[in-house]
């Protein structure tokens, strides 16, 4: 029994080392262009390189760890994730991160889908729930824990480093986690009979790139002909995906999944809601830093709150979720459109008066807590049990293609209208926009199963 709890922390350190570094960059980019003598362009790559990588090869992973064995494709994925970290940390320039960044997502690809296998054939089923019950609310406080971590290793400027401390201590903290992983990971073959398809693999991996790397340049430069060009590129390689899957004997994605109406609707519902969180996170971190003049560590300081916020409903609300299930939902998004009022009002009426962001971002952070863990049970619903762990593997893919829409789309809109001085105008617009999406979310939400996955799901 301790050895499959065990195996549980090594793969919760690993998931949460994975979503701290995706959101590091939220605090840290501002100084780390300004350091690498980098752009604007460069502030939403540091975080849409890495997601874009993950996001794209998350379903392969997957699959991948079903041929050749989870705990095999873990430990290759843990290696190449440490080291490129580590080299993210000692980057020489902008076009050096990003492409480092890309590998660090790559690689964060073949870790973060074995974890899940591996635990569901360690644990009795009546122990899943107690285990997987805990992994919304830690996973809620990693994806928080990334912007405040980084502001107080800049404050702290570990032996005259910087910024790049926060990529040398995740690089440094893998070590620690490889070392406990060799001694604890189940043996496990693969199965050689398993067929990746390359078609489809390209497919889905050239469609996102289209899609999200369209929106990157149209937020940048306008809605000319290359970004609207680059988008249809984009949904036409997701198109083929659909047919490829529809046609393959060994589909990446279970396509009797996508039969299931509320299971839809759960995605789309959790893909615009982490979208407008992720904008939000940008939001609040350019605002204080570039507005405000704000350092990371003070904006770190004031972005606690949210990690406040999700860790008291996350946790308070838990039991609740599966009853509650879709109204839940709502209410948690409600309440997050509250605190998104709550800090324009500040921002317009009380100009300067930062200490008051913190009240709207605490009920900002109650708001998300209420969603992070209900959203996925929710989803999750009307799915049968053997389709499961295909639906568990889509939802983190989409959530992670998700995360770098929502920053680069909002981060650029902001860096777009602040350019000269008039960041307040900048941050009233990417605001409206986060708003906007969260009010579609909303909308959305009848549409999902009233009550959420029961635990043993």
């Amino acid at each position: 029994m301790r050895a499959r709890w065990w195996l549980f922390a090594i793969v919760l350190a690993a998931d949460v080392l994975d979503l701290i570094d995706a959101t590091v960059t939220t605090v840290a980019a501002p100084i780390i262009v300004r350091d690498l003598v980098g752009d604007a362009s460069l502030v939403p790559w540091l975080g849409l390189s890495y997601a874009l990588a993950l996001g794209s090869l998350l379903v392969v992973g997957a699959r991948l760890g079903d041929r050749f064995g989870q705990r095999r494709t873990f430990l290759v994925g843990l290696v190449g994730f440490t080291l490129a970290s580590l080299s993210c940390g000692a980057a020489w320039s902008p076009v050096a991160i990003v492409a480092f960044r890309l590998v660090q997502g790559a690689f964060g690809a073949l870790l973060i889908p074995q974890g899940f296998s591996m635990l569901l054939r360690a644990f009795p089923r009546a122990e899943l729930g107690r285990a997987f019950g805990l992994f919304g609310p830690l996973m809620a406080i990693g994806s928080i824990g990334g912007p405040v971590l980084a502001g107080l290793l800049i404050q702290a400027d570990i032996v005259g480093v910087g910024w790049r401390s926060i990529f040398l201590i995740t690089g440094v903290i893998g070590g620690a986690l490889l070392v406990a992983a060799v001694r604890v990971l189940p043996a496990g073959d693969g199965d050689p009979s398993v067929r990746i398809d390359p078609g489809s693999s390209a497919a889905i991996m050239l469609g996102l790139l289209g899609l999200i790397g369209g929106v990157i340049v149209g937020g940048e430069n306008g809605w000319g002909s290359p970004p609207v060009a680059a988008i249809a590129v984009g949904a036409v390689f997701l198109a083929v995906f659909v047919r490829l899957q529809r046609r393959s004997s060994t589909p990446l994605l279970e396509p009797s999944l996508f039969r299931v109406r509320t299971f839809i609707a759960g995605v789309t519902v959790r893909t615009v809601f982490f979208a407008a969180v992720s904008g939000l996170l940008y939001v609040v971190s350019l605002f204080l830093q570039i507005g405000e003049g704000l350092s990371p560590f003070e904006t770190a300081g004031i972005m606690v709150v949210l990690s406040v916020g999700i860790i008291a409903t996350s946790f308070g609300l838990r039991e609740h979720i599966q009853r509650l299930g879709r109204r839940l939902v709502l209410v948690g998004i409600l309440v997050t459109i509250a605190g998104i009022l709550g800090f324009l009002g500040a921002v317009v009426g009380l100009p300067g008066k930062n200490v008051l962001l913190v009240g709207p971002l605490l009920i900002a952070g109650l708001g998300m807590g209420c969603c992070f863990g209900s959203l996925f049970a929710t989803a999750l619903g009307d799915v049968h049990e053997d389709e499961a762990g295909s639906a568990s593997g889509t939802l983190n893919a989409l959530q992670q293609v998700a995360n770098a829409v929502g920053a680069a789309l909002v981060s650029t809109v902001f860096l777009a209208l602040g350019s000269g001085t008039d960041t307040r105008t900048a941050t009233l617009a990417s605001l409206g926009i986060i708003g906007a999406i969260l009010v579609v979310a909303a909308c959305l939400t009848p549409l999902l199963p009233r009550h959420a996955a029961a635990d043993r799901h």
